[in-house]
């Protein structure tokens, strides 16, 4: 395990820790107030927001949202893309061409627009953030699953399974999936990293649920209560810093697969 892996991973490790366990980390209940516009101080080490919360408390229950919005996105796009990059890759013919014709459609649909288009007709929430984010994130890792199954099912030990009547899907999942998750793991977490990044703008905007919460939410409040004019930087610099070492976090760990996994040789 290389340096970037060791620090990502650990890094990574102190976000989920704050996010399964606000109660016991954080100085103050989520409900609790104090004085509004404190400056930092001892007993609030980051001040407080325009209704009296305690920002570090807001910071670490924050941690939650924007780490489920960026997993679970990442979760239904690398399904996705998988099924399909497996299923065009080894099929090939047409189904190969309608598969990819969908991905080159998803590809070109962009999604923040979009986004904001269904915010107008629906009720902004997490639930359609990471559905919509998840249905339009695959295309680029069902393209490169594709490229590496064209690879794997050449080898000798997929033509031995097909010669020994296996079905396609068994193929497909035990001889192939295998053999291409140094490939899958490193697009998964940039496709966590591209989610985050996504939510963030996209609650800046007013897209989220303001009782819900997140890194990028705590940026909108900041924004849209004050916090930029009455220059209150421990309110809106904590969240951009910690949105910036997650998704740093996330991509590292991504690029020491990808790093370990181009030395990976098919035996």
């Amino acid at each position: 395990m290389n340096g970037p892996n060791r620090w990502g991973i650990g890094l990574l490790v102190v976000f989920v820790v704050l996010s399964l366990f606000p109660q016991a980390l954080a100085p103050y209940g989520p409900k609790e107030r104090s004085m509004p516009y404190l400056t930092p101080s001892a007993d609030h080490l980051l001040g407080t927001d325009d209704i009296g919360n305690d920002i570090l408390t807001e910071l670490i229950y924050s941690a939650r949202i924007s780490l489920l919005v960026g997993f679970a996105s990442a979760s239904i796009a690398t399904a996705i893309g998988l099924s399909i990059g497996l299923a065009a890759g080894y099929c090939r013919g047409s189904v190969d061409e309608v598969l990819m014709g969908a991905t080159d459609v998803v590809l070109i649909i962009p999604k923040i627009p979009l986004i904001i288009v269904l915010a107008a007709f629906l009720r902004p929430g997490i639930g359609l953030l990471v559905l919509v984010l998840g249905l339009l994130g695959w295309e680029s890792i069902a393209r490169v699953v594709r490229a590496k199954t064209l690879q794997v099912r050449e080898t000798g030990f997929v033509m031995s399974a097909r010669c020994m009547g296996f079905s396609p899907f068994r193929i497909m999942g035990s001889e192939i999936l295998p053999n291409i998750t140094h490939v899958v793991v490193p697009k998964f977490m940039l496709a966590t990293a591209a989610a985050m990044i996504s939510e963030a703008s996209l609650s800046f905007l007013g897209l989220g649920d303001p009782t819900m919460k997140s890194w990028g939410m705590m940026i909108s409040f900041a924004f849209s209560k004050g916090g930029f004019i009455r220059e209150m930087w421990w309110w809106y610099l904590p969240p951009g810093i910690c949105i910036t070492l997650c998704v740093i976090a996330v991509a590292a760990i991504g690029f020491s697969f990808e790093v370990e996994g181009a030395e990976v040789r098919i035996e």
